[in-house]
């Protein structure tokens, strides 16, 4: 079977380092673009260039390869030619209080709006006190009152004549004004009044009552004049404090003459600064202090004159780019602020603050789909956000609180956004399937794939990132051979000859380890041997585990035959999966073959150590068995296969063939060469299917053939559509080119047998009699003897019976 042995040349894509016109990466231009992403790129731009609010974005991928830096890469170049958005204020509600009204202004005007109105109230603060300070305050209303009390003086002259016509005297008492008769211009007394005759005191009686009747009336008509006094007064301190603050008004006013919104709120300001007069008024007399308080006696407050500048984009150049890394409720959706004032929780709509969603409005908001996710509340409010098309300040604790308390409630914000959630395809996938609303708002897929074809063209870009990354963080360039050395690493992580990683994560913290150990030798170029160094501490750094286990294989605990044949026993390989490192290592799988039914018993499932694709595996043998071994007799045959030193579970179908390997070795008698690992799943045709992890599972064996001692006879059998997926280390390729290990591919059974037993298979006559002495001929005569020895043993039972 030696045409099914591998070159050296097959084991390993050679990268030349000749391709490169460069002596250094230094001498690049930048990179351009992201390298073998046009798929992503094509949906990225699409997604950016359509306005249809549903059109939002999702990128995919595992993380590594480029998503996030592409995508703002991306927004970044197309987001500085767009318009810069408008600004966006927050302004009190004097119609209906605890409500704000958000401000719509072109860039840069909100906060010139901000600086004017603080200079406004500013002004306001010194001038309202000045009014009421000033002299012409106080002649006016001294004259008004003056004018009221000479009405009210000639009211009560006219009465006291009418008193006086009656014999009557007004006079003060403690209880008010009183009616008193009069005899001769004087007072009398009670007895006096008693005194006087019938008549007189009826006569008396009579005008004093008439005299009452026209002193409640002079006295409602005081009331009524009072009343007019105080609503004279107040109007002409409303005239005074318009004219006052009116001329502070004018020039803001044809200022913002194009602003209807904003004119209207200087109207409400003004209107509100009248209504308030008796706040501006000044307090009579001073108020008491208690000790250890302070503030209890307040200045009128003007902050409900002032703008809250919610979003400034006056210093933008271009539409807005936010990456928002903590996407909290609050962080995006914006909040409400208190200040605790005397024990209670102030707030007023000057403490109203954006969120991510406000300062990204015209522009993109960039957010990690897990973190949207695993925040609470935030992903129903960006849907619901997205379907009405406008952003909501809310406390969302009020839902939580059992008594409805008053609080402020901010106008919407119209929203305009691009969003574009980052995530994995787990996600993706996880969201589309379980939420009607996702597929409805995120239509656009940008889908980074893990791995691009090796052309000429990749290779190239990859020299041009590695200059890039080189010069970005200021490490050591790469000369050709380091670069060359670089990429035939990269298609190592992939496992394919013809692609090459997308995972420029791990690639950029490999160049900057290889600049670590260049700068340690005091080199000034990253030469092939740095980058060697490093993918070599790498592994130190994280193979502690595989050490121990070869440790274990050579002291003899772990048993596993590099030498030597046995009957129904094959070394089949097993890869290891420790987080960021995999490994491979042979593992011995026996195999125990006698008379009965049972079929296939396979041992690790029996004890639920396997998985359900190891047990699919095991299940295809009966299939291939009875294909080829069943079609003139019945299988008598009873098998038990076990992963021997097996601990843990296993999973895959990479070990199908090994344990078919054994079925047919313990069958035919035929013992199986020791020195040769086995990996490659089977049909039930006995075709030899594709497996992952090959270089691991290669070199895992070559380090435990080379512990024992190369004889030249060992070497591993894999799935010939695996030649591909070899880029082997140099020291497994030397031992190849020296003879000392070898590597078979095979793409049947039939060869697999024959390399390990070193009989022919044979192939099936047109009788359908297998050839003598072959393996599938002794397999078949044994699976006979064994179906006729179950008869006679049948027939034995029932004659006994």
């Amino acid at each position: 079977m030696e045409h099914l042995l591998l070159s050296p040349d097959a084991l390993a894509w050679q990268c030349d380092p000749a391709q490169f016109e460069f002596t250094s990466t230094a001498e690049l231009p930048p990179l351009e673009g992201t390298i073998g992403q046009d798929r992503a790129l094509t949906a990225i731009e699409f997604g950016l260039g359509i306005r249809d609010g549903g059109f939002n974005v999702f990128v995919l991928g595992e993380p590594g390869t480029g998503r996030s830096s592409t995508i703002k890469k991306l927004i970044g170049r197309r987001a500085a030619s767009e318009p810069v958005p408008d600004d966006w204020c927050y302004l009190n509600d004097f119609k209906e209080t605890g409500r704000a009204v958000c401000l719509r202004m072109p860039a840069g005007m909100a906060r010139q709006l901000q600086k004017d109105m603080e200079a406004l109230v500013g002004r306001l603060a010194e001038e309202i006190p000045r009014v009421f300070e000033s002299k012409e305050y106080e002649q006016q209303k001294n004259q008004i009152a003056s004018d009221y009390q000479e009405k009210h003086r000639s009211l009560f002259e006219e009465l006291e004549a009418e008193a006086n016509r009656k014999r009557f005297v007004l006079q003060r008492s403690v209880s008010g004004l009183v009616l008193v008769p009069t005899k001769d211009g004087q007072p009398l007394s009670q007895q006096e009044f008693e005194d006087l005759s019938d008549e007189e005191r009826a006569s008396l009686d009579q005008s004093g009552a008439e005299l009452q009747e026209q002193l409640a009336e002079v006295m409602r008509q005081v009331r009524d004049q009072e009343k007019e006094m105080r609503t004279a007064t107040v109007k002409m301190e409303k005239e005074v404090l318009l004219l006052a603050i009116g001329h502070l008004f004018e020039a803001l006013e044809e200022k913002y003459r194009d602003y209807d919104q904003v004119l209207e709120h200087f109207a409400g300001c003004k209107k509100n600064i009248l209504e308030r007069i008796d706040e501006f008024r000044p307090s009579e007399g001073p108020s008491l202090p208690i000790p250890g308080l302070k503030g209890l006696t307040q200045e009128p407050s003007f902050d409900r004159y002032r703008v809250n500048l919610f979003v400034d984009n006056g210093e933008l150049t271009g539409a807005p780019v936010v990456y928002e890394a903590n996407p909290t409720y609050f962080n995006l959706f914006g909040r409400i602020e208190h200040v605790i004032q005397m024990g209670n929780a102030i707030t007023n709509f000057t403490m109203i603050k954006p969120g991510a969603l406000h300062r990204a409005n015209g522009g993109y908001l960039i957010l990690d789909c897990r973190e949207v996710l695993i925040n609470v509340f935030t992903y129903e409010a960006l849907k619901r956000s997205i379907r009405k098309g406008e952003v909501k300040i809310e406390d969302m604790a009020e839902q939580f609180r059992l008594i409805a308390t008053v609080s402020l409630k901010p106008q919407p914000v119209p929203l305009d956004c691009k969003i574009i959630l980052i995530g994995t395809p787990q996600l993706y996938y996880l969201l589309y399937h379980l939420d009607q609303d996702f597929r409805k708002y995120f239509k656009v897929k940008a889908d980074f794939d893990r791995m691009m074809k090796n052309t000429w063209e990749n290779v190239q870009q990859y020299a041009l990132f590695v200059a890039a990354k080189c010069s970005e963080e200021n490490v050591r360039h790469f000369d050709p051979t380091g670069v060359a050395r670089l990429v035939e690493y990269s298609a190592r992580m992939i496992e394919d000859k013809g692609r090459l990683s997308s995972r420029f994560l791990d690639i950029a913290d490999l160049i900057r380890e290889a600049s670590f150990y260049a700068a340690r030798q005091d080199q000034s170029l990253v030469g092939a041997a740095h980058v060697d160094l490093a993918i070599e501490a790498r592994i130190y750094r994280s193979n502690k585990v595989e050490e121990r286990i070869q440790e274990f294989i050579e002291e003899g605990s772990i048993l596993v035959d590099t030498d030597g044949t046995v009957v129904g026993q094959v070394n089949g390989l097993s890869v290891y999966m420790l987080g960021d490192y995999s490994f491979g290592k042979p593992s011995r799988v026996t195999v125990r073959t006698y008379l009965g039914k049972g079929g296939m018993v396979n041992i690790e499932r029996e004890v639920k150590l396997s998985g359900p694709i190891h047990d699919k595996g095991v299940l295809i043998l009966t299939g291939f068995f009875g294909d080829r071994f069943a079609q003139d007799k019945p299988l008598a045959l009873a098998a038990s296969i076990c992963f021997e030193q097996s601990y843990a579970g296993v999973e895959g179908d990479s070990a199908s063939s090994t344990e078919l390997y054994g079925l047919l070795s313990s069958l035919s008698g035929l013992p199986v060469r020791q020195g040769i690992a086995v990996t490659g799943s089977v049909n039930q045709r006995g075709q030899i299917q594709p497996i992952g992890g090959v270089n691991e599972k290669i070199e895992g064996f070559y380090t435990v053939c080379k512990a024992k001692g190369l004889n030249g006879e060992q070497g591993v059998m894999i799935p010939v559509q695996n030649v591909k997926n070899l880029m082997l280390n140099k020291e497994v390729i030397d031992a190849v080119a020296s003879g000392q290990f070898r590597v078979w591919a095979v793409s049947t059974i039939d060869e697999g047998i024959e390399i390990l037993t070193g009989v022919p298979a044979g192939e099936r006559q047109e009788d359908g009699i297998w050839p003598e002495g072959t393996v599938n001929g002794l397999v078949d005569r044994r699976l006979r003897q064994m179906a006729e020895s179950l008869r006679k043993f049948g027939q034995g039972k029932n004659g006994d019976k």
